[in-house]
């Protein structure tokens, strides 16, 4: 004969033992394949909660992958090299308005064969000159100063989208961090329940074989202690693969798993909208469409450039070595009618002015409501965990007593397993929820900066 599942692994000892001990009774039979699978089933047990799931190296704590991470984000590396592009741009604007010194060779020889070739009117047999020349763009204070904004304004905007993206990667690291912790906790929580079923399995072996528990009593409870076997084997497999998660998402390179410490994560004030790193952009846009539109009116007003070369410049007809000489002058530039396209310019920078106004209006509606959400929902779930702690209370009371009772044979084991059941649910949804508030917490500090 051959108990079901798992239990027929072990049939030909069981055959053996069996045949040698033919005189036992149907029920002293039980006996025996019990306490030789109870034997065997822990040991097996044993060797799979072996491993913790956990490397013995000092526990990380979140600052530690919150300062991996902002090190090794490409992104945040980006943001700060296009700021140091900006400060060379403004450098190329300074010294685009410096004098611009150029040595310059034209030599063209333009022959005339037998009566053939181009009019030495024209031509002069050729043209022959190598001169320095030096341009200078005259432009007003205040024109180079709008251009300088520009260049302010882009890196402030650089500078400004680097912060959000550290606010953004903050929140995603501390997210899967709390992830992470939950998973530990859940392991570290039912480590205790199979801790404590083991503790409970030697004692009511000897009760069963005392005929104080029936055989079939003694089998349920140690199908639930396989099951709790199980659902530890599971757990240190979620806790290793979200932990794997969080080094990849840190760019850390390392498979193992190390003991996470409580995130200690508090709410934090947060900083009126419009100081907001999120609010601050729009005012960003609304200085840039300002200054385009200065940059406009600068480009219609007029344009001097200063000029002179000196060097050689000859036909080579008379006299060439004389022809070294200077020569300067100035070059002037007024705009007198485009299509009014300087009108159509201000409509684009009007368009754009109320496409910024709106998406401003929008993100301050979103941000009131959102917070406001958030803070409902964290009121709901801390008055949610202060009613599971007293749940858990009651069912760990309740496991307390049936486990003293169950040692003078006066509890059913089916109620023992039944109370086991709803503390373990109970301290789930603890979990969970404590769990649920963190990352709530995490939502509403990501708007603190």
């Amino acid at each position: 004969m051959c108990l079901p599942d798992y239990q027929c692994q072990f049939k030909p000892m069981f055959q053996s033992k069996l045949l040698g001990f033919h005189w036992l009774s149907g029920v002293a039979g039980w006996i025996g394949l019990l306490l030789l699978l109870t034997a065997s089933g822990q040991g097996v047990q044993a060797q799979g909660i072996g491993a913790t799931g956990a490397t013995d190296t000092a526990a990380a704590d979140l600052d530690f992958y919150l300062n991996q991470a902002l090190q090794n984000s490409p992104l945040l590396k980006d943001y700060h090299n296009q700021v140091l592009m900006g400060e060379v741009d403004s450098q190329l604007v300074r010294a685009s308005y410096r004098p611009q010194v150029n040595g310059n060779s034209t030599n063209i020889y333009a022959p005339s064969i037998h009566g053939w070739g181009y009019d030495q009117a024209v031509s002069n047999g050729g043209n022959f000159t190598t001169v320095a020349a030096v341009t200078q763009t005259l432009i007003g204070k205040q024109h180079l100063d709008a251009q300088y904004e520009t260049i302010r304004l882009q890196n402030q905007g650089r500078d400004n989208s680097a912060k959000v993206s550290e606010q953004d990667l903050k929140k995603s690291i501390t997210t899967q961090y709390i992830t992470t912790y939950g998973d530990l906790q859940q392991l570290t929580f039912n480590r205790e329940i199979y801790a404590l079923l083991e503790k409970e399995s030697g004692l009511l072996k000897d009760l069963t074989e005392k005929n104080v528990y029936r055989q079939t009593d003694y089998l349920a409870f140690l199908v639930t202690l396989k099951q709790e076997a199980l659902l530890l084997q599971e757990l240190i497999i979620q806790y290793r693969n979200d932990h794997g998660t969080l080094n990849y998402l840190c760019g850390i390179v390392d498979t193992a798993a190390t003991t996470l410490r409580d995130p200690g994560i508090e709410l934090q004030a947060l900083p009126d909208v419009t100081n907001s790193i999120f609010f601050r952009q729009f005012h960003l846009d609304s200085l840039t469409i300002r200054n385009s539109r200065s940059l406009i009116d600068f480009s219609y007003r007029p344009k001097a450039n200063l000029y002179a070369d000196g060097g050689y410049s000859s036909s080579l007809m008379y006299e060439p070595y004389k022809n070294f000489g200077i020569s300067f002058g100035i070059m002037l530039s007024v705009p007198i009618y485009d299509g009014h396209q300087r009108r159509m310019q201000y409509s684009k920078l009007d368009i754009q002015e109320r496409t910024r106004s709106g998406y401003k209006d929008f993100f301050a509606r979103q941000y009131s409501q959102q917070i406001a959400q958030l803070s409902q929902q964290l009121k709901a779930t801390e008055d949610l965990i202060g009613q599971i702690n007293e749940q858990v209370k009651y069912s760990q009371t309740l496991i307390e007593v049936n486990g003293k009772l169950m040692e003078t044979g006066d509890a059913r084991i089916a109620d023992y397993i039944l109370a086991l059941s709803s503390y373990l649910n109970a301290k789930n949804l603890l979990t969970q929820n404590n769990i649920t508030r963190l990352q709530i917490i995490n939502q509403i500090n990501y708007w603190n900066r």
